[in-house]
């Protein structure tokens, strides 16, 4: 399944978004056997550095380090799609400032929230970043009339296990772009949570 086939924004209302970085994932999904649902926080303004991009796309580099730090044998997307792992974004637009306003955001949990409803058989939610964190725990209110990750700083609070039904959450911290790299500590707690991830399933 084409994931960009699927979900679609039509009338892009966001106004602190570039819409020329409008994406999601336009490689043929195996939806059936996805078993963990990474969120990041948002796509690049550079389509080429998009994860699904050709070529060695930067956003990719990072992310491929991430599960190398986490002992995963991987080389490419194709690899991590074959872990059973799919990637997107919470948003669908790169940002033109550093935070996300709550209308984008909310504005976009409903594209979100359509796709993630592709996915029958996933087990984990890994949440990477703030952004990601805030618009599935507003999701998951709206469905379920609760939050599943309590407020709170997210090194305080990754160490617990939260669980939307018998699916485990991670609130965790984005393995894409050039803050990856230089934040060691953000880098090694990321690592621990996509280790303990693929050990679930």
């Amino acid at each position: 399944m084409k994931i960009n086939e699927q979900i679609k924004c039509v009338d892009f209302p966001c106004q602190d978004i570039d819409e020329n970085s409008y994406i999601l994932p336009f490689r043929d999904i195996d939806t059936e056997n996805t078993r963990i649902v990474m969120i990041t926080e948002a796509p690049p303004n550079e389509k080429a550095d998009y994860f699904y991009a050709g070529g060695n796309p930067f956003y990719l580099q990072t992310t491929l380090q991430a599960f190398k730090d986490a002992g995963a044998n991987v080389a490419s997307m194709q690899d991590i799609l074959d872990l059973g792992v799919y990637i997107t974004t919470a948003i669908k637009c790169g940002k033109t400032q550093y935070a996300v306003s709550p209308d984008t955001m909310k504005h976009c949990s409903k594209l979100l929230e359509k796709e993630i409803a592709l996915f029958p058989s996933v087990k984990v939610f890994m949440l990477m970043g703030d952004v990601a964190i805030k618009m599935m725990n507003a999701i998951w209110k709206k469905q379920t009339g609760k939050k599943v990750i309590p407020a709170g700083s997210t090194y305080k609070i990754r160490g617990q296990a939260y669980y939307l039904e018998d699916k485990r959450v991670f609130p965790s911290y984005t393995p894409a772009g050039k803050n990856f790299l230089i934040e060691k500590s953000k880098r090694r707690m990321v690592a621990e949570d996509i280790r303990e991830a693929v050990k679930l399933i």
